[in-house]
């Protein structure tokens, strides 16, 4: 058996041996070591509509089988986003929570209101206009693979994953080309939840 099988076989196994009330998705490390695989398909198996009461992100719901994801989807009425997206649910008179209040992001809107501004940036991602970019996306995306180190490890999501969509956010937004990073910045410091992502190297002071 192979290393990479006998890890494999490792996270099966941690996996399979924790109590189903226990298990915990929320888990940064299994994210940042590829090892969340089988902790899902568990619960898809077993519970794929899953409460864990106790976490370092306080409780939560799991839903975790397609044909649930998507009735939980298009049940607003029932199933509301306009209370926040975040699995941490900072305690109402926070600065979390203020700030989550205050964004109204048209992510964790709820129909009416979630269509009207979807339908405000939908034109820049129409058939029409993506084919119209089409040539400028592979182009830039050859130019990101042509510059790719040859024989050293490198981090594809920065150099590839991040970099492509800044250039191309760049384009769409009509902001300065030079500084495309720093739209991924505020992105990311806005979402970022240290318990969920493991990273806690975004200073929101700075921002």
């Amino acid at each position: 058996m192979s290393t990479v099988q006998k890890d494999l076989a490792g996270v099966e196994a941690a996996a399979e041996d924790i109590p189903l009330e226990s298990l915990d998705v929320s888990q940064a490390h299994l994210y940042q070591n590829d090892s969340w695989r089988p902790y899902f398909a568990r619960l898809r198996r077993e519970a794929p509509v899953h409460y864990l009461a106790d976490s370092a992100n306080g409780a939560f719901w799991s839903v975790t089988s397609w044909p649930l994801i998507k009735e939980v989807d298009t049940s607003h009425n029932v199933l509301s986003s306009a209370n926040g997206i975040s699995i941490v649910e900072p305690p109402p008179d926070s600065e979390g929570a203020q700030r989550e209040a205050q964004m109204n992001s048209f992510i964790s809107m709820d129909p009416p209101d979630h269509g009207a501004q979807r339908n405000t940036v939908q034109p820049a991602v129409a058939p029409r206009n993506l084919a119209q970019l089409e040539p400028l996306i592979r182009e830039r995306a050859a130019d990101i693979l042509d510059n790719l180190p040859v024989g050293e490890t490198f981090d594809w999501v920065d150099r590839v994953s991040v970099e492509l969509t800044a250039r191309m956010l760049a384009t769409l937004f009509d902001f300065p080309y030079e500084d495309r990073r720093k739209l991924i910045y505020w992105s990311d410091t806005i979402t970022n939840v240290p318990q969920v992502t493991g990273d806690d190297s975004i200073d929101m002071e700075q921002r």
